[in-house]
């Protein structure tokens, strides 16, 4: 039974727990029971097996291949650069400061930018090229180079993010394990891998977390960089900007899809971060 004294502290969670109940729970609930619906409002799952007359396939593969893209080079960059953040060097407050700067351009105005850059005719990559001797190149006339240049975006406009939760992480390491460490005769390598990449699996994780969510739920820049283009690139949530088109219902089982997915993706994360905490 709860102690009297401690309803107070339950009283102030209640407004936290209706409004995640009211704004998430509940829609999300909402999305998975109207999936499940015909718009006569029997139940059938033909809005499931619909759906890979629309690409559903094509659009899971797609958003797992600029998931997984993004994030191997967010998470190496974001940790190169907060390596270099930790370290007191002079300009170190400039370099931090130039370094969050993509986080803080608009997802929408990030996107506009690189369609300028990878523009077939007059983008600033083929001019570049074009200096160096090489044929000008169409950037999104293939599935592949369309799935690149989306990545590639992405990267620089999320790095900065992961880059700060890194640096929060190093700045949080005692400076005596590396003291002890060198004094032993480990090299950088050995430091490295032994007490930094350790120490920082759970920040990296919770790293992951946070931009693993967001990759599965990227729409607007390769809406902007690619246009709406399904036979070169789709993702789940171009795959709910289509079907809404043709029935909610369709629209309801690719949120219901995305939602188990980014549902699976978060325990993963967390399952791992948390037993390699355990074991340290």
């Amino acid at each position: 039974m709860l102690k009297s004294h401690n309803l107070k502290y339950i009283a102030f969670i209640i407004p936290a727990l209706v409004y995640v109940s009211a704004l998430s729970i509940f829609p999300a609930a909402l999305s998975v029971y109207r999936s499940f619906l015909t718009p006569g409002g029997s139940y059938t799952f033909s809005n499931y097996s619909a759906l890979l007359h629309y690409g559903l396939v094509k659009a899971l593969i797609d958003t797992m291949l600029v998931s997984i893209g993004a994030l191997i080079l967010q998470l190496f960059l974001a940790l190169f650069i907060a390596m270099i953040m930790v370290k007191p060097f002079r300009g170190n407050r400039l370099f931090s400061s130039l370094v969050i700067i993509p986080y803080g351009i608009s997802t929408v105005v990030s996107a506009f930018i690189f369609s300028q850059i990878f523009s077939a005719v007059g983008g600033y990559a083929n001019s570049f090229i074009v200096d160096f001797g090489f044929r000008p190149i169409d950037w999104v006339a293939t599935s592949s180079s369309s799935l690149s240049v989306v990545v590639i975006a992405d990267y620089w406009k999320n790095t900065p993010l992961v880059a700060l939760i890194l640096f929060s992480g190093l700045s949080g390491l005692s400076p005596s394990m590396y003291e002890a460490a060198k004094t032993d005769g480990a090299g950088a390598f050995r430091r490295f891998f032994s007490i930094t990449l350790p120490n920082l699996a759970p920040i990296m994780a919770i790293a992951l977390l946070i931009r693993g969510v967001s990759e599965f739920n990227i729409f607007a820049l390769p809406l902007v960089i690619i246009g709406y283009n399904p036979p070169l690139i789709t993702t789940l949530i171009y795959e709910f900007y289509q079907t809404s088109s043709t029935t909610i219902y369709y629209s309801y089982a690719a949120s219901t899809i995305l939602l188990f997915i980014i549902l699976g993706y978060a325990s993963i994360v967390l399952w791992k971060g948390g037993a390699k905490s355990y074991e340290r």
